[in-house]
């Protein structure tokens, strides 16, 4: 395991609903935790989005195994928020590998 890669402190979140005294549940977002990550930026191109280009940034993110951490939550490091596509253990079984999309309005 290289400790020295990990070097952005990021913060695990997830997705949970709060009910209002008036009705409703809105969607907030709730740390679960923080962790060490190292953080590599392999693709990004631009797509068109309802009559407009948007920048899509996909990121392969190493953290160390978290059994708790699945698809659809959030990283928020420095650099940028990135949703959770899949959490898939690497070779090095203490280890977990994100395969995350940018989110460009957290």
């Amino acid at each position: 395991m290289r400790a020295g890669s990990m070097n952005k402190h990021c913060t695990l979140m997830q997705s949970q609903a709060v009910e209002r005294p008036g009705g409703g549940r809105p969607v907030t977002w709730v740390e679960i935790g923080k962790v060490w990550a190292e953080i590599s930026i392999p693709t990004g191109r631009t797509a068109p989005v309802a009559d407009r280009l948007e920048a899509l940034v996909t990121a392969e993110i190493k953290i160390r195994y978290r059994a708790d951490v699945v698809a659809g939550m959030r990283l928020v490091s420095q650099i940028g928020t990135y949703l959770i596509g899949a959490a898939l253990p690497d070779r090095d079984p203490a280890m977990l590998r994100l395969l995350c999309s940018s989110v460009t309005n957290p």
